[in-house]
């Protein structure tokens, strides 16, 4: 049965929420009239109002998951304030600023119409401005009007839903079906440690790890969960997680050595992602063929033949059995 912990990191990994914004509303301006004591008709001096909070969302690297927003479904920015004597302007709204993982695309809820996306650290993307501060009176000042009485208001805030949709951005994302060995890979060559077990569905949430390379280079590799047949149609985790692949710079399909026929069940798993979003097909590929520790040469020369020209490496995650020629095939496919 699933540990208690899985349960926990599934329902910790969010992948998309609904969430509703209000940007703050503009301070009014103000009317004042200059009053001093040795001043005659001081003329109009009023300030212009802040301008409202702005949503703001910020890219961080540390998050893998938009659960914080799960519970938090609506943003609201304060107001500006108003203008006042000597023209001084109010002040700023308070921003709300929303630190969300890398990868992050928002939606209008309503148009469905992509607005941004977040893919780097630290960047800020204003998703929702706030209203303009009303101007003061001395801007309306003119040669038949000398004392202007009147303001403006300030812009009323904007109002909206958003959805926001995590892909998780990688080097390198490995498809394959429920058992192909891609957890057990991800841990072979990197710090991360997923769940493994031998039955359907052990990776329910996407794992990144980062694998060392030669002269001290590394790459991001995306455990993502395993694809059935008809995941494309919704079926299985279907398009939850058909969604990752699209954001990796290239693809390790991974077919186990005791599959009975490795080149159908590879391209059953091409025709999922061409059905998904055919630009897939535009992407690196590298077809590894794991638990090679269970064949002979003979074996593996059978299954060559039938791959024909199609470009795979054999591996073993469990002895280690070319897990280097692996990962220089993995670094020219990127580089590449």
């Amino acid at each position: 049965m699933p540990s208690r912990n899985r349960k926990e990191a599934t329902s910790n990994f969010v992948d998309y929420v609904k969430i509703n914004c209000r940007s703050g509303e503009g301070g009014a301006g103000s009317a004042h009239l200059r009053r001093e004591k040795y001043v005659a008709k001081g003329g109009p001096d009023g300030g212009d109002g802040g301008r409202g909070g702005h949503i703001i969302l910020r890219g961080n690297r540390q998050m893998w998951t938009l659960l914080p927003l799960k519970y938090r479904k609506h943003l609201i920015a304060k107001g500006g304030g108003n203008g006042s004597k000597q023209r001084a302007t109010g002040a700023n709204g308070d921003d709300v600023i929303v630190d969300v993982p890398l990868g992050t695309v928002v939606r209008n809820a309503e148009t469905q119409e992509e607005i941004l996306e977040i893919t780097e650290e630290g960047k800020k993307a204003i998703l929702l401005p706030g209203g303009r501060g009303g101007l003061g009176n001395w801007h309306f000042k003119t040669p038949t009007n000398q004392t202007p009485r009147h303001a403006q208001e300030g812009e009323v805030g904007k109002d909206e839903w958003f959805i926001l949709e995590l892909k998780v951005l990688a080097d390198v994302g490995l498809v394959g079906f429920p058992n192909a060995g891609k957890s057990t890979l991800l841990s072979a060559v990197s710090a991360a440690r997923p769940e493994i077990a031998n039955y359907a569905f052990t990776t329910i949430t996407p794992n990144l790890g980062i694998v060392s390379y030669r002269d001290h280079r590394s790459f991001v590799m995306a455990d993502i969960p395993g694809i059935i047949e008809g995941a494309s149609d919704g079926k299985g985790l279907g398009l939850r997680f058909l969604r990752h692949i699209e954001r990796n710079s290239s693809l390790l399909f991974m077919v186990p050595a005791d599959s009975d026929d490795v080149a159908k069940e590879y391209e059953i798993l091409l025709g999922e992602l061409e059905k998904f979003n055919p630009e897939l097909l535009d992407k690196k590929r590298l077809l590894a063929i794991s638990k090679a520790d269970m064949l002979d040469e003979e074996l593996m020369s059978e299954i060559s033949a039938d791959l024909g020209d199609l470009e795979h490496i054999f591996f073993s995650s469990v002895s280690g059995y070319n897990i280097p020629a692996l990962k220089d095939a993995i670094w020219k496919s990127i580089e590449g």
